[in-house]
C-alpha cells in the first residue's frame, strides 16, 4: 500500500501540487515542489508553505517524487489517500494516472461510520482517538507531527486505514472507494447534522436549492440528496 498526501496552491482546476508526502512500508518521502504559479496567502495559511520556500524546488516533472511515483505506479500497488479523487486529479495534472486500486479513507469513513459529525483527517484524529498512539507511530516512522504537512497527513491516513480495517477488509474498502456513499446527515447549512431523509420530507425545496446552487458540492452529498428527494 502506498499512502500519499499532497499540499496544493488551492482547490481550483488551475491549482497545482506544492508538496508531496509518500509512505511505502517503512520508507517515507517528502518533497517541496515548485508549482510554477503563485501560492496564495489562503493556501499558505493552511499548509505553511510559502513562495520563497518553493522558489528553488524542482518542478514536478523534474522532481524525485515524479520518479518515485513512476516506480510505484503499478497495477499491484494500492494507493491510499484521504479524499483520493482530489489527490488523483492533482496527480493527473502532472501526467500521472494511477494504475492500481485506490482506497479513499474519507469515503470509507463516511460509509462505515455514518453518524460522525465530521470526516476531515484532523477530526478523525480525535474522534477515533488516534492521538493515543500517534506519538509512538510517528516516532517509529521518524516523522514529525505537523497537521497539514503532506508526510504527517499521509501517516495519519495510514492510521485511519488501520482503524477502518477493523470494520471492513481491503476488498470492501476498495469497492466502497469506487462507489457512491449514501450519507444520512446534512453536513452544513440550516439543517446541519439533521437526517437528509427527514429534510426531504419536510423541506424538499431547500434540498433542491442546494443541488442547484452549490456548484462544488461533494459528489456523495449530491448523490445522497438526489436519492432522498426521489424517495420522498
Amino acid at each position: 500500500m502506498i499512502f500519499l498526501d499532497t499540499e496544493t496552491t488551492g482547490l481550483e482546476v488551475k491549482d497545482r501540487i506544492c508538496a508531496l508526502g509518500i509512505i511505502e512500508g517503512e520508507s517515507t518521502h517528502f518533497e517541496l515542489i515548485n508549482p510554477e504559479k503563485k501560492i496564495p496567502p489562503a493556501a499558505s495559511a493552511i499548509h505553511q508553505i510559502t513562495n520563497e520556500m518553493v522558489s528553488d524546488a524542482p518542478s514536478f516533472s523534474q522532481s524525485f517524487s515524479a520518479e518515485k511515483l513512476k516506480s510505484l505506479n503499478t497495477p499491484e500497488n494500492i494507493l491510499v489517500s484521504h479524499n483520493a479523487p482530489f489527490e488523483l486529479s492533482m496527480l493527473q495534472k502532472e501526467g500521472v494516472t494511477w494504475q492500481g486500486s485506490v482506497i479513499d479513507t474519507l469515503k470509507c469513513s463516511k460509509s462505515l461510520m455514518d453518524d460522525l459529525e465530521g470526516y476531515s483527517l484532523q477530526f478523525l484524529r480525535y474522534e477515533l482517538r488516534l492521538y493515543r498512539e500517534e506519538g509512538r507511530v510517528f516516532q517509529e516512522h521518524g516523522v514529525s507531527l505537523v497537521p497539514h504537512h503532506a508526510l504527517s497527513d499521509a501517516l495519519h491516513t495510514k492510521m485511519v486505514l488501520e482503524y477502518l480495517l477493523d470494520l471492513a477488509d481491503v476488498e470492501k474498502l476498495i469497492e466502497i472507494s469506487k462507489s457512491h456513499v449514501l450519507l444520512s446527515r446534512l453536513p452544513f447549512g440550516k439543517y446541519a447534522k439533521k437526517r437528509i431523509e427527514e429534510i426531504a420530507l419536510k423541506d424538499p425545496a431547500y434540498l433542491k436549492w442546494m443541488v442547484e446552487s452549490v456548484m462544488d458540492m461533494d459528489e456523495d452529498l449530491r448523490y445522497s440528496i438526489e436519492h432522498y428527494l426521489l424517495q420522498s
